[in-house]
């Protein structure tokens, strides 16, 4: 056989040249033969004898050879170590221009070929998209899409190149949502499908996108695969039913595919997500309530939502998963829950649905995921004074966010259980809620808060403090020593870093300190007067002018 494939070899390198077109065929079906036989050692042959760099020449559109040239370049392809000379041999460019020919054959083994060559190469899928491959393709899977294996070529080579961000705006310029629906309404069997929903996932990142697959009636294939499978135990039935709901949720990412499919809520579409939410299918469970969660992106949304009773579903959802409850469905849940609370009309709505008692029966839970958006949740809900004052005084909860202030592994369960501990104190103003949290140990994190990278959660913590100072110095005073408020406040105030309010409500704070005495004489001991009186010079007016209040006080004081 080596014998004959060198034989083979050399004299495809004459007919090459002279271009008899029989000979020349006669040699290329050796050739195919000998791949399919030992592809490797064939390959191997082929990158010796200097073959590759004469294949460019003969990939011409009006030759009868170039379907088994772009064959033979296909088969060496699938061997790695043939990536690279294919691409040195500059058979892309000419292969590239094939994809404009007529014949399906030649089309068929051309992206074969430029497939294999690019497998796996972000460079070269990349170069493939520069040369503008994409319209070419989406156009031959709109005219061949009676030829089955021109449509997986297609789909396999979208597939790769949705992968690239950079190919999604050039994706969007064409009609390939219209050409995907088509083609996916056809499909019956579940691994036809399932090719179509790969290159459906990625693609349905992009927001153009999005909307267009909305457009051409993506969302009702959806619906109908859903309905069809609920009820099935079968693998593949459950598989399609999760891609095909999880792909509805991603749809509604975007916000003007999202507002289209809410209708004012009116819509067909958004009342079937809400009926999954009472289903049995914890698939569909979760699917619905991220739905919802999308759906809640606007105040015009959440408002009709909650008017129209969806808060009560969620509740009842979140109640069916209280006890060994599926985690993603409760996180689910919770971030439709938060994102509703969100409007101001809506938190005394929720509040008297009874979303808090709801919301706390998941305290015990020791998933962070849970953890975080039931945190974000009742931070939501407690802009009223009520709320605050119950929440602050009720000793679970505070001793739960205590203990979360120190998730280290868990930077957002650690933020949000130190934001509500501060929004519990400066909504309520409540002298017990701040006993509650000085007995439970959540001064020092507030302290800690301070220092955060932060400046909206440094603020809410200085104010949070200066309300402790203002109300419940002697209670706090301890505590406020051993985590070194007064040397914070210094540093804070010395640095030219820090934001104008931090400034202005560091000053607020030393002077509701002067009411402590241990307090009082750390601020002397620090020279605070230096710089403070630097401040009274500062830009920022309300700076200035605390700045000077905050030197009479303490040099009346000292």
């Amino acid at each position: 056989m080596a014998d004959n494939l060198s034989d083979t070899l050399k004299k495809l390198k004459i007919t090459a040249v002279d271009r008899t077109e029989d000979s020349l065929e006669g040699c290329l079906d050796c050739l195919l033969q000998a791949l399919a036989q030992n592809n490797m050692e064939t390959s191997e042959k082929i990158q010796g004898s200097g073959i590759l760099q004469l294949f460019a020449s003969l990939l011409i559109p009006q030759s009868a050879c170039t379907a088994k040239v772009a064959n033979i370049i296909a088969e060496v392809a699938k061997n790695e170590f043939m990536r690279i000379p294919c691409v040195d041999a500059g058979l892309i460019s000419p292969l590239v221009q094939l994809l404009n020919s007529k014949d399906q054959e030649v089309l068929l083994q051309t992206g074969r070929a430029l497939g294999n060559i690019c497998y796996d190469s972000h460079s070269l899928q990349a170069q493939l998209i520069n040369m503008g491959v994409i319209p070419t393709l989406v156009k031959l899977l709109g005219i061949h899409c009676q030829n089955a294996a021109l449509t997986e070529m297609c789909l396999v080579a979208f597939g790769n190149l949705a992968e690239l961000e950079s190919s999604k705006e050039q994706f969007a310029s064409t009609n390939i949502a219209e050409e995907l629906v088509k083609l996916f309404k056809k499909q019956i069997e579940h691994d036809k499908r399932e090719m179509i929903f790969e290159v459906l996932a990625p693609l349905a990142e992009n927001d153009a996108i999005k909307l267009q697959l909305v457009e051409a009636g993506l969302v009702e294939c959806l619906l109908e695969i859903v309905q069809q499978k609920v009820d099935s135990d079968k693998e593949d039935d459950i598989a399609e039913l999760k891609t095909a709901s999880d792909l509805m949720v991603l749809l509604l990412l975007g916000d003007e595919s999202m507002q289209k499919l809410f209708e004012g809520g009116k819509g067909n579409v958004f009342q079937r997500v809400l009926s999954w939410i009472p289903s049995n299918n914890h698939q569909l469970q979760l699917a619905g309530a991220l739905a919802i969660a999308n759906f809640a992106r606007n105040d015009g949304n959440c408002i009709h939502m909650v008017d129209n009773g969806i808060v009560e579903k969620l509740m009842d959802l979140l109640g069916r998963h209280v006890e060994e409850g599926n985690v993603t469905v409760q996180h689910a849940a919770l971030s439709a829950l938060r994102n509703l609370a969100i409007p101001v009309v809506n938190k005394a709505k929720m509040l008297s649905a009874g979303v808090t008692e709801a919301v706390l029966k998941f305290l015990k839970s020791e998933m962070p995921p849970v953890q975080f958006k039931l945190l974000g949740t009742l931070r939501m809900l407690i802009d009223a004074q009520e709320a605050a004052e119950q929440l602050g005084k009720n000793v679970k909860l505070v001793e739960r966010l205590v203990e979360w202030c120190e998730a280290k592994d868990h930077a957002g369960v650690m933020g949000e259980s130190n934001r509500l501990l501060s929004a519990l104190i400066r909504h309520s103003k409540s002298k017990d809620v701040i006993k509650t949290i000085v007995q439970s140990g959540g001064i020092k994190h507030l302290v800690t808060m301070a220092t955060s990278e932060h400046v909206i959660m440094q603020n809410e913590a200085l104010v949070a403090l200066a309300l402790i100072a203002a109300l419940e110095l002697g209670t706090a005073e301890k505590d406020l020593e051993s985590a070194k408020l007064v040397q914070i406040l210094h540093k804070l105030l010395a640095d030219e870093r820090s934001a104008p309010e931090i400034k202005y409500n560091s000053m607020v704070l030393i002077c509701a300190l002067m009411g402590s005495e241990s307090l009082h004489k750390e601020v002397q001991d620090l020279a605070f007067l230096d710089v403070i009186s630097k401040l009274r010079s500062h830009e920022n007016k309300s700076v200035a002018q605390q700045a000077s209040l905050t030197e009479q006080r303490l040099t009346v004081e000292s």
